[in-house]
């Protein structure tokens, strides 16, 4: 049962007069004047290559902080946090997708996954009351993707193709039940079987959990399934055309 977005809570997401750069004294890579995203809310973004699809996600995430602006999540303005509460923010609260799924080439499968606990008592902790134990909750999110089997879970991802390692990332990111998913190109890799599944596992986690999700791709046949699409392009203001 899809949950319904309470338009009368404050956003857990707030950005104003955005603007993030590389280097002082070069075009503005992402300007936004406002955009507001509220729990629950299943938002597609979309851009052209080079657009600022990223970049957004990693100010959200607080990889990274805006040149100009403001970014607060869950309450919490990510400019004027440290680098190590922007770390345990991110640790605590949000799962993220990454384009190049940043797998620990060194661990198990089922490792990978578990990681977030590693970081995250809260995450942890959430993850053993939902299944019984981190594992256990790993196990289930990776059943749903098709990565079930017992010998594969101990292999080290590097012995994982390409999609499979995209689905790992994508399981790790929904560990420990986040508040916020940030997935960026999630289904690049994926063939439309494996995407399905992949989408079916993200919008049943949002519905069990009310998980936020803002996902990032060049796909714009997914965008129909989101409560709400935006294009940066379009939401720029046009002192960023450059």
């Amino acid at each position: 049962m899809r949950t319904a977005v309470d338009t009368t809570a404050d956003p857990v997401i707030r950005l104003a007069k955005l603007a993030f750069r590389w280097r002082t004294g070069t075009a503005a890579v992402l300007r936004l004047d406002r955009l507001e995203i509220r729990r629950g809310e299943r938002v597609f973004v979309s851009a052209p290559s080079g657009g600022g699809k990223t970049t957004l996600l990693g100010l959200l995430a607080g990889v990274i902080a805006p040149t100009e602006g403001t970014v607060e999540v869950l309450g919490q303005r990510m400019e004027r946090l440290s680098g190590a509460r922007r770390d345990r923010l991110r640790a605590d609260h949000i799962g993220y997708v990454f384009q190049l799924f940043n797998l620990i080439p060194y661990l198990s499968v089922i490792d990978n996954v578990t990681l977030p606990g590693r970081f995250s008592r809260r995450r942890r902790t959430r993850a053993a009351t939902r299944t019984g134990s981190p594992e256990a909750e790993a196990r289930r999110l990776l059943a749903h993707l098709d990565l079930g089997d017992d010998g594969l879970v101990r292999r080290p991802v590097t012995q994982l193709s390409v999609g499979q390692q995209q689905r790992v990332a994508v399981a790790r990111a929904l560990m420990g039940s986040p508040e916020i998913l940030l997935a960026d190109e999630p289904t690049s890799a994926l063939d439309a079987d494996r995407r399905e599944a992949f989408l079916t596992l993200l919008f049943d986690e949002c519905a069990a959990t009310n998980l936020t999700l803002i996902l990032a791709s060049h796909d714009h046949t997914l965008a129909s399934r989101f409560d709400r699409a935006i294009a940066l392009q379009d939401v720029a203001p046009a002192a960023a055309a450059t």
